[in-house]
């Protein structure tokens, strides 16, 4: 350095002092040694934790929809749950009224009976928009079905095909309504 710059550069530090010394220096304490494929497991079983069941008839939701008549064996239930009858028809019910919703069940009904199906879908929905009162087609619905002469079973469908928003609706064959159960027509 120059004698002027050394000038200038105690000029700019005139009446500067240096700081006191610290104390100790600040060191953080080190983490607890931990296995990693502890961590590994335990984030495998929070994982399997939070999936849905391998079986959707497991899952027992307290909103599913299940009703067998009498006659109707409890396996014929269970394989309904599963989905694995053929769905030939289908009803969706969303936004319809309490009223046209029931005319427009009876009818689908009525005609899946005369056509031969087996097995049909209703669509109901989850009544997410009912607010709190809860679903209203949903639970009219079940009512309703169990109702009609033609149903044997029905039981909420698989998260596939609509969970607990839709039916599985076996049905009797053409021919062989329930005669015990028959009510006049409304």
């Amino acid at each position: 350095m120059s004698d002027d710059d050394l000038r200038a550069f105690r000029e700019a530090m005139n009446g500067v002092r240096p700081m006191p010394p610290r104390a100790s220096p600040v060191v953080a304490p080190k983490p607890r040694p931990e296995a990693r494929f502890a961590r590994a497991e335990e984030r495998e079983v929070l994982r399997e934790s939070l999936l849905p069941p391998a079986d959707p008839a497991l899952l027992d939701t307290g909103e599913e929809l299940a009703f067998r008549r009498p006659g109707v064996s409890a396996d014929v239930l269970r394989r309904l749950r599963r989905g694995q009858f053929a769905v030939a028809a289908e009803i969706d019910l969303h936004g319809l009224g309490r009223h046209a919703a029931h005319a427009a069940l009876r009818a689908f009904v009525a005609e899946a009976v005369v056509r031969g199906h087996g097995c049909v879908r209703v669509i109901h929905g989850k009544g997410r928009g009912s607010g709190p009162s809860g679903p209203v087609l949903k639970h009219v619905v079940n009512h309703w079905l169990r109702r009609m002469d033609d149903v044997l079973a029905f039981a909420s469908a698989r998260p596939v095909d609509g969970g607990t928003g839709a039916a599985y609706v076996l049905l009797a064959p053409p021919g062989l309504r329930r005669a015990s159960t028959r009510r006049p027509a409304r």
